[in-house]
């Protein structure tokens, strides 16, 4: 796994309105923690942050350099605004080379399902992300999957995925992953047997009466003629 660089600002004020004050400057506020070592609030510009997580995922390795010293570290927490779902806080976690490390991990498809599209059907991932343990830097930036070769009503479970040596799971190897779906039928409901035919009666019933009413109109005209 590849490791970037980051540097973070130390000695930033606490508080719900210096972090504002932060995020209109550019920056993200956040803090380090790890080893045993008392918490750390730091801050580091977002472009520089958004960058290597676009580029390495959100488990990359970051050499973070706090305070003179560089610091092997990964993210361990985003906090993100509901609204506008905008970053407004990162957690960092100091780590070994050496240590193994329990993460989520995205599942990618790949490829074109062509003979699922042909008949009208779907392939739905089921499952967005796999929980694996792996040394830091055995740890996967995602774990791609090929559906060309998927057909109506396949299902590809945990069990089918391709680990990279080290990286383990725990999850029920028969946890299903992706499923590919037949198309949905909507079918018209026919009316029930006598339905069509009570209704039709009911519609020459009012047409008699209607009928009537107009005749009984008629012979009073005349009657008062």
């Amino acid at each position: 796994m590849d490791t970037f660089t980051l540097a973070a600002d130390v000695g930033r004020a606490t508080g719900s309105r210096a972090a504002r004050r932060l995020r209109r400057e550019g920056m993200l506020p956040g803090v380090v923690y790890g080893h045993g070592a008392d918490p750390v609030p730091v801050a580091v510009d977002r472009r520089s942050l958004r960058q290597v997580l676009t580029q390495a995922g959100t488990n990359a390795l970051i050499n973070l350099q706090v305070d003179g010293k560089t610091q092997l570290t990964i993210v361990k927490d985003l906090q993100r605004d509901p609204v506008a779902n905008r970053v407004t806080h990162v957690d960092f976690q100091v780590v070994s080379a050496q240590e193994r490390m329990t993460v989520e991990v995205p599942i990618v498809l790949e490829g074109e399902a062509e003979a699922v599209s042909r008949e009208g059907g779907v392939v739905q991932l089921q499952l967005l992300t796999l929980t694996v343990t792996a040394s830091v830097t055995a740890i996967p930036q995602s774990l791609p999957f090929d559906v060309s070769e998927l057909v109506l009503d396949d299902q590809v479970r945990v069990s089918d995925l391709a680990l990279p040596a080290g990286v383990e799971t725990d999850l029920d190897p028969d946890t299903i992953v992706v499923v590919a779906h037949r198309p949905r039928i909507v079918l018209e409901e026919e009316p029930a047997e006598g339905e069509e035919v009570e209704g039709e009666e009911a519609a020459e019933d009012a047409g008699e009466q209607a009928g009537d009413g107009a005749g009984d109109s008629e012979a009073s005209d005349s009657t008062s003629g």
